[in-house]
C-alpha cells in the first residue's frame, strides 16, 4: 500500500494527515513540533511512504531535516499557490493537512525550492546583516531629521556613518535635550556599524561567489556582499524559467488586476523573496548614485512618473541582468541595459 503524508505545520504543533493510494483518509493527529516525535509517527505507518509533504510556513526547516534524514522524500508546499476547495462550510487543520496529501498523491502539489542544509546557516547570517543594515538606516534617518528641523542642515549618512570621530554631537551642542537624542543616535548607529563589519568578515572567510555567479560583481551597485546575497537567496538560477519569473521573484514586477482598461485590484505583494527585493533596491540606489549611463534612465523615469516608480524601474532592470549574468555568464553593460 502507498502513502502519502502531509504535515500542516505551526509554530508549536502540527497535524499530520495519511492518505492511501486510492485518496482513502487513513490517520490524523495533533502532535508536538519536535523531531523525534514526526520520526516515531513516520516509522510505523504499514506501507510504502510515497513523500511527506510539508507546507512553506516560517518554520519548516526542522521538519523538513527531520523527514529527509529519516530516509523518506520531502515535498515543500508553496503556500501562495495552493488551491483550497471551494465552498467548503468548514476547515480546519486537519483539513488541510488532509488535502495537502491529496495534492501530492493527485500529482497537482505546486512545490518549492528545498534550500541546501549545509547553505541556510550562510544564508541566514545575511540575511541577519540585511536586517541591521535597515536598522541602521531608520536611525540615520531618524537623526538626520532632528539635525535639519532644528537647525536647518541636512548632513550626509556618510558623516553620521564614520567611526572615526563624532561628526553629529557638534551639530546638536546648543540644546542638552537634542545633543543627548543625538548622542544616543550615534552611539547606536556605530555599535550597528561593527556587528555589521563582523558579520561580513565572518561571511568573506566562509562562502565564495561561484563560477556562475561572480559575474555578478560587475553590475554597478553591486559588491561582494550584495553579490553573495543574490547568491544565497537565487539558489540554482535553472529553477526559473525567464528573466521575468525572476524579477517576480525579486518583487520587481508590480501586481495589477485589469478589466476592459480598469483596475480591479492586485495580488499578493509579498508573493517572492523579501531579501532579493531589498538587495535589488539596495543596488538600484548605489548604482543610480555611481552610474551615470544609471543615472539618465532614473531622470528620464522620474520626469514621466516619480521617484519611487523609478527606483523600482531601475532594480527591475538590474534583476533582469543579473538573472541572465547567472544563467548565461559575461559582465553587465550598463549601456545595454539602460538604453
Amino acid at each position: 500500500m502507498q502513502l502519502y503524508i502531509a504535515f500542516d505545520v505551526h509554530s508549536s504543533s502540527s497535524v499530520v494527515a495519511v492518505v492511501d493510494e486510492d485518496g482513502k483518509r487513513l490517520f490524523s493527529k495533533k502532535v508536538h513540533n519536535d523531531p523525534e516525535t514526526v520520526v516515531k509517527i513516520l516509522r510505523p505507518l504499514p506501507g510504502e511512504v510515497v513523500g511527506v509533504v510539508v507546507e512553506s510556513t516560517y518554520n519548516w526547516y526542522w521538519i523538513v531535516d527531520a523527514v529527509m534524514d529519516a530516509g523518506y522524500r520531502a515535498h515543500l508546499a508553496n503556500p501562495s499557490k495552493v488551491q483550497k476547495y471551494k465552498g467548503l462550510k468548514h476547515a480546519d487543520d486537519k483539513h488541510d493537512a488532509f488535502w495537502l496529501a491529496e495534492m501530492l498523491r493527485l500529482g497537482i502539489l505546486p512545490e518549492g525550492y528545498i534550500y541546501p542544509k549545509a547553505e541556510r546557516p550562510v544564508r541566514d547570517l545575511l540575511r541577519k546583516r540585511s536586517h541591521l543594515v535597515r536598522l541602521r538606516t531608520s536611525l540615520i534617518l531618524g537623526l538626520e531629521s532632528i539635525i535639519t528641523r532644528n537647525y536647518g542642515v541636512s548632513p550626509s549618512a556618510k558623516d553620521i556613518k564614520v567611526l572615526t570621530e563624532d561628526r553629529v554631537s557638534p551639530l546638536l551642542e546648543g540644546d542638552e535635550c537634542l545633543h543627548l537624542a543625538g548622542l544616543v543616535s550615534k552611539r547606536s548607529i556605530d555599535n550597528l556599524t561593527r556587528e555589521i563589519h563582523i558579520i561580513e568578515r565572518a561571511i568573506l572567510s566562509r562562502v565564495k561567489l561561484t563560477d556562475e555567479y561572480r559575474g555578478l560583481t560587475s553590475i554597478v551597485g553591486v559588491g561582494k556582499i550584495l553579490a553573495l546575497t543574490v547568491m544565497l537567496e537565487t539558489g540554482p538560477i535553472g529553477r526559473f524559467a525567464g528573466a521575468g519569473n525572476y524579477a517576480s521573484y525579486c518583487r520587481k514586477v508590480p501586481t495589477e488586476w485589469m478589466s476592459n482598461g480598469k483596475r480591479k485590484g492586485s495580488g499578493n505583494k509579498k508573493n517572492g523573496n523579501k531579501y532579493l527585493a531589498w538587495a535589488f533596491s539596495e543596488a538600484s540606489e548605489l548604482a543610480r548614485r555611481y552610474s551615470p549611463t544609471v543615472r539618465s534612465f532614473y531622470d528620464r523615469k522620474r520626469q514621466r512618473t516619480n521617484k519611487m516608480v523609478a527606483h523600482s524601474a531601475v532594480a527591475h532592470k538590474l534583476a533582469r541582468a543579473a538573472y541572465y549574468i547567472m544563467r548565461d555568464g559575461g559582465e553587465f553593460s550598463p549601456e545595454r541595459c539602460f538604453r
